[in-house]
């Protein structure tokens, strides 16, 4: 065995082992969002974690993967209906290690909507909207910043001669966890709140989790499962330059979380006089949501900065989401995924090391960056609203009434995640 096989064969085993701490995210996701829902709909709400992954990794693998990376034009590549030969990694690491990295991505993505649409939807429902996510909505999207798309600065393309560089997510704020959180956003505005949750007179009225142990046994699984996500996305461990950069992404990537979850913690504590357990918690997946973008490009200050700005927005939103624009969502998937993923995507203009406004490099790439997180979100408000309405105005999306106030676990399968 050659060096360059063994370097080749260390880098494929990270990659691999990257995508086995995203797939544990999944149930992260899912514990997660099972505490902070009733209990009377939890079995609902695993299954639908189980649905996310099981369909994202068929639709991705038979054409997502060919619409995301196939080589067609700058808005979306061809289906590769399961052959996976079009594709060739540059650093010649197996095809196939490729594919199941990306395709954790592709289900994390969907999985994000569940929880902002808990507890009223239609299970079959459910399914087929995962369905379009995972088949149409992520990959085309991704192909336009990781797949060589339009998003990247090519000569002579727009990106090019506009802002003279490209639209920068390392690991997926905009590319992965805005576009769930839009997608959570449109679908919880289409689908309505859950009963009882707002007054007559317009007042919110608080809805408890059946379980914050369970909610922060997920989020601890979500901040393991982002050393994948984040460090795995560098796809290289061998060398020097792949080992410190991969340390960087893990050490920003860790710093950001822990920024996000003190400030939320102040911030409830100054605002409501006690430090509030369960914000906290959408703290620090807003810190980590946050530093996905630019986790390999700005500092260890710049990643404290950043997850203490999303960890301080994070509760104004999802203040402001639920008492003012009277939006129900459960989770706060909506301000901890499409909020911060936005913030964190726009925050690497200023905190990037080479590029970014802060460290004198100007304003262009900035530029790129909002316009890149405009219309990958366009698109995805977009394609949300027509899947959601095309959905409730033919076979419906929401659940009959009888069905919300019993739960959903019996009625849509017949089983309880609880018997006593």
């Amino acid at each position: 065995m050659t060096i360059q096989d063994l370097g080749i064969s260390v880098d494929t085993l990270w990659l691999l082992l990257a995508a086995a701490l995203v797939f544990f995210m999944q149930p992260g996701f899912a514990l997660c969002e099972a505490g902070f829902t009733r209990r009377k709909n939890t079995a609902n709400i695993l299954f639908k974690n189980f649905v996310d992954f099981m369909f994202g990794s068929v639709l991705f693998w038979f054409v997502g993967f060919g619409f995301m990376y196939g080589s067609d034009n700058g808005f979306m590549g061809m289906p590769n209906f399961g052959d996976l030969s079009f594709y060739h990694n540059a650093a010649g690491l197996p095809t196939e290690a490729e594919l199941i990295f990306q395709t954790v991505f592709c289900a994390t993505s969907a999985t994000i909507v569940s929880g902002a649409m808990a507890e009223r939807t239609k299970f079959s429902m459910y399914c087929v909207y995962s369905f379009f996510i995972s088949l149409l909505i992520y990959p085309i999207e991704g192909h336009w910043s990781w797949g060589g798309g339009f998003l990247n600065a090519a000569d002579g393309n727009f990106m090019a001669t506009v802002f003279g560089t490209s639209f920068h997510d390392f690991a997926g704020s905009a590319v992965v966890h805005s576009v769930g959180g839009v997608l959570a956003f449109i679908g919880a505005i289409v689908l309505g709140p859950r009963l009882g949750k707002y007054t007559k007179d317009g007042k919110s009225r608080a809805i408890p989790g059946h379980s914050l142990a369970m909610a922060a046994l997920g989020v601890f699984i979500l901040w393991m499962g982002w050393f994948g996500f984040n460090p795995g996305s560098t796809q290289a461990i061998a060398g020097e330059a792949a080992r410190v950069s991969a340390s960087h992404v893990f050490l920003t990537t860790n710093l950001a979380a822990v920024a996000g979850g003190l400030a939320t913690m102040f911030f409830t504590w100054i605002k409501y006089g006690k430090p509030s357990f369960s914000l906290t918690l959408n703290g620090i997946l807003a810190g980590l949501v946050g530093i996905t973008a630019g986790c390999d490009a700005v500092s260890p200050a710049g990643a404290l900065i950043i997850g203490a700005i999303c960890g301080i927005v994070l509760p104004i939103s999802v203040t402001f989401i639920d008492t003012k624009l009277h939006i129900d969502d459960p989770v706060g998937a909506s301000s901890v995924h499409g909020v911060c993923g936005i913030l964190g995507t726009i925050l690497t203009g200023f905190f990037s090391l080479s590029e970014g406004v802060l460290y004198g490099h100007g304003f262009a790439f900035l530029g790129a960056q909002c316009f890149g997180i405009v219309v990958i979100d366009l698109w995805t408000a977009v394609c949300g609203i027509i899947l959601f309405m095309t959905i409730k105005k033919t076979v419906g999306l929401r659940v009959d009434k009888r069905i919300e106030e019993e739960g959903l676990d019996i009625y849509e399968h017949g089983e309880s995640c609880y018997t006593a």
